[in-house]
């Protein structure tokens, strides 16, 4: 495995390493609730970083995601992307002080945040430490994947504030743990560990503490090898998407990615896809 990979992923939890070590108006600035990203090796890495309310989201914060999504999505170097936390903890949730004005105004920017994540057209994996609660677990759940270490925590909280958690949210729930399991986190608004995750759905791997950046690294260089056209072709067809079969058919005619993969294997060397999410149209 390239340390380059894995060094990245680390160096993405750290954005000490990311920002300017400078004067006092730096530090601020590092405390300041943002969403980092880095690129490297054909992966972007977004960082949530608000340090001070363990990683909530503030409305600022949902408002970027869109366009930073699709900045990431045009990027013909960008192949994969992980989301994590800053540190030790994934996301707590949205900044409750965004629910004093409006709270629909809120929820609706968590929605189109949440929308924009689960449409990015290619594989998004959600690394996962500590708690990963409210607004942090929608954040996951639009995530095509979820790894995370031993020690997480999942909660969706809406009973607990009285907020009617959006249709949308409640269906991509449903469809990752089923309805049983689904309205026991909403009925409940109760904290799950990663082992009744991991049974039910919610996650995907669960890794030993101090596993996660390397298990990541591992995995997003997999994703970045296999075709681009494949992994988007089936995200639509398992994201419910039945309309595209002939789209899918003609850019698999023109794409030159069967032939390429074929002669790989019969030449036993690793293949050379070249259909770009970016550039397809």
């Amino acid at each position: 495995m390239p340390a380059t990979l894995s060094d990245s992923f680390r160096r993405s939890l750290s954005p000490d390493l990311l920002i300017a070590r400078a004067d006092g108006a730096d530090s601020i600035r590092r405390m300041e609730p943002q969403l980092l990203h880095t690129v490297a090796d054909s992966v972007a890495t977004v960082v949530v970083h608000h340090p001070a309310k363990r990683n909530a989201m503030t409305a600022a914060m949902w408002r970027a995601l869109p366009p930073l999504l699709d900045t990431l999505a045009a990027d013909p170097d960008v192949r994969a992307l992980v989301l994590t936390g800053e540190g030790p903890t994934f996301c707590a949730g949205a900044d409750i002080s965004t629910l004093r004005g409006s709270p629909d105004e809120a929820q609706g920017l968590a929605v189109r945040a949440e929308e924009a994540l689960a449409a990015f057209p290619k594989p998004t994996l959600a690394a996962v430490r500590g708690h990963c609660v409210g607004g942090g677990s929608q954040l996951a759940a639009a995530c095509d994947l979820r790894f995370a270490e031993e020690g997480a925590l999942f909660g969706v909280t809406p009973a607990k504030l009285g907020i009617v958690y959006p249709a949308s949210s409640t269906r991509r729930l449903v469809s990752l743990v089923g309805p049983a399991a689904a309205k026991y986190l909403l009925f409940s608004g109760e904290l799950i560990d990663t082992g009744r995750a991991l049974r039910t759905g919610l996650v995907d791997e669960v890794l030993p503490g101090g596993g996660l950046a390397e298990r990541v690294a591992e995995f997003t260089r997999i994703l970045v090898s296999r075709s681009q056209l494949t992994q988007a072709a089936a995200k639509e067809f398992a994201d419910g998407r039945a309309d595209r079969d002939a789209f899918w058919a003609g850019q698999a005619r023109g794409s030159g990615d069967t032939a390429e993969g074929v002669a790989a294997f019969l030449e036993r060397r690793q293949p050379r896809f070249t259909w770009s999410v970016s550039t397809s149209g």
